[in-house]
């Protein structure tokens, strides 16, 4: 990958060459309706399946779940969000489907542009600005196609374009790779919380509020915090520091509103707000590592004790008769270093994925 890179010289990219073209000579809209309600077809791909700045489309619903007419798509075409267009959603469909009306369902000119290479084009920053600087609207800014396919970019001669593609799918593929051994991992942990909400062998079952207190945190303004040396503890996690503190860390804490059920886990002193409540244990349990109970909250999955208001609420009462399941004590460190070892891993991948699309992203706006 770096001797290709090196080839094309993408620090000193020739633009000169290269030649302007409108958006409707490098790609057309296609504009196929299908009622969801009479279709064969199986698949429907809503804007709320796109991930951001991703050319792969991951999940996934049906026509059943819709209705009013939707744009039909077909493999090598790319779906692109044209409402809210900041949030940069433009995947590639490998597939014959339904995606809503609120996309544009483009096509590549092959005669102009590569198709390989023109889902990494839509995803440039030179094409993404522009797409948001042409919306219209309020809250939901639109792209009308009367002004995106005015607009003119510059692109690279055919000859070089292959290569590029090659380039930036080497590098995608990289990322996707990383990406299902990060899925694999997930997996993993999420057997291993499993464990702790079904009985096993000799596991005991108690209440979580026979194990520990859930604390309410206490008010603290942003414009009344002192940057300091310790972690100020939201129900949404970090936020910040202040210079003084109401927990002696480590800690574990719980949302309480806002983002209800979130367990964070804090390593230093800190200041949990009245947005969260903080952990502590009762004193026949104290002898455990305070970490195991950290992977025992998230485990519980607090967030089904929601209280549906205007901010949505944790049900204290209900968290604390929450069933859960503790195997023996030698079991039981067993467990925690197995936790531990595979958050490590999970940590591991994050960073490699994170810089890894930074890379891509980098060599994207190189190209373009």
């Amino acid at each position: 990958m770096m001797t290709m890179e090196q080839n094309i010289d993408l620090k000193n990219l020739d633009k000169s060459n290269w030649k302007s073209f409108r958006f409707d000579q490098i790609a057309k809209k296609i504009s196929e309706t299908v009622d969801p309600n009479t279709t064969d077809l199986k698949i429907y791909i809503g804007l709320e399946h796109i991930d951001a700045e991703s050319i792969h489309i991951k999940r996934q619903g049906t026509p059943a779940d819709v209705s009013g007419g939707k744009l039909k798509c077909y493999p090598g075409d790319v779906i692109f969000g044209k409402r809210r267009a900041y949030q940069r959603k433009a995947a590639v469909v490998d597939f014959e489907g339904i995606c809503s009306a609120h996309a544009f369902v483009l096509r590549a000119n092959p005669k102009v542009i590569d198709p390989n290479l023109f889902p990494f084009f839509l995803h440039s920053d030179l094409f993404m600005h522009r797409a948001v600087d042409i919306s219209v609207g309020g809250l939901s800014p639109t792209i009308n196609w009367g002004q995106l396919k005015e607009q003119e970019f510059l692109l690279p001669p055919k000859n070089q374009q292959a290569q590029l593609a090659e380039l930036l799918w080497a590098m995608d593929e990289v990322i996707e790779s990383e990406h299902k051994v990060l899925e694999k991992t997930n997996i993993i942990k999420e057997s291993l919380f499993k464990k702790f909400r079904s009985k096993e062998n000799n596991w005991k079952k108690f209440q979580i509020g026979h194990l520990m207190h859930f604390n309410y945190g206490k008010a603290l303004k942003e414009s009344e915090r002192i940057e300091g040396d310790h972690s100020v503890i939201t129900s949404s996690g970090y936020q910040g520091s202040h210079n003084d503190f109401l927990s002696i860390g480590p800690g574990i804490v719980v949302g309480r509103k806002g983002n209800v059920g979130q367990v964070t886990w804090v390593e230093n002193n800190f200041w949990t707000t009245d947005t969260a409540y903080y952990i502590t244990l009762k004193d026949e349990y104290s002898d455990i590592p305070l970490k195991f109970f950290y992977y025992l909250l998230k485990a519980a999955n607090l967030v089904k004790h929601s209280i549906a208001t205007a901010v949505p609420g944790l049900n204290r009462d209900d968290a604390l008769m929450t069933k859960v399941y503790l195997p023996s004590e030698n079991e039981l460190l067993q467990y925690l270093t197995k936790f531990q070892i595979v958050d490590d891993k999970i940590i591991e991948l994050e960073s490699k994925i994170s810089s890894s699309k930074a890379l891509q992203k980098s060599l994207i706006n190189k190209v373009f």
